[in-house]
């Protein structure tokens, strides 16, 4: 597991928490999602190796990891994506017609954070930010419209 690099029992710890071993399961849930994962993906590996862990322990956990900067979450659309922190902020472009996704690296939005800080006074401490476009395969095919 990714995760196993990092002592996350510390950070939890440095946090004001502890590393439960519900807290485990779930972090190893999200990390075999290899990214980008659902809730249903992990309450499905939950499940699958204790069923007594019930979605509201799986809720509360991913907002504590979440807050704590362990696991980030994305919203893409409607739906909410979950992954292990990087120890760096990175970024997505995905087609909307295909769903191809590409990381894009925060040096790519720095500049931009930059910006918005300075011209109004805000900072930014989103580790995700997502971008819809089209692909460059898709933009070679002829059903596909782009407003470039």
């Amino acid at each position: 597991m990714t995760h196993n690099t990092v002592d996350y029992a510390r950070r939890i710890r440095q946090s004001g928490g502890r590393l439960t071993p519900q807290r485990r399961l779930i972090l190893d849930a999200v990390c075999e999602g290899g990214g980008h994962t659902t809730l249903d993906e992990i309450y499905a590996r939950v499940q699958a190796k204790v069923p007594t862990v019930n979605l509201a322990t799986i809720y509360r956990t991913l907002d504590f990891l979440c807050d704590i900067r362990l696991v980030v979450r994305a919203q893409v659309g409607k739906q909410t994506y979950y992954e292990i922190a990087s120890a760096e902020p990175h970024h997505h472009l995905i087609c909307r017609h295909c769903g191809h996704e590409e990381e894009l690296a925060n040096q790519m939005v720095e500049a931009f954070f930059a910006n918005i800080r300075q011209h109004y006074h805000f900072y930014i401490d989103s580790d995700h930010l997502t971008l819809f476009g089209v692909c460059p395969h898709c933009q070679q095919s002829p059903s596909v419209t782009t407003n470039a």
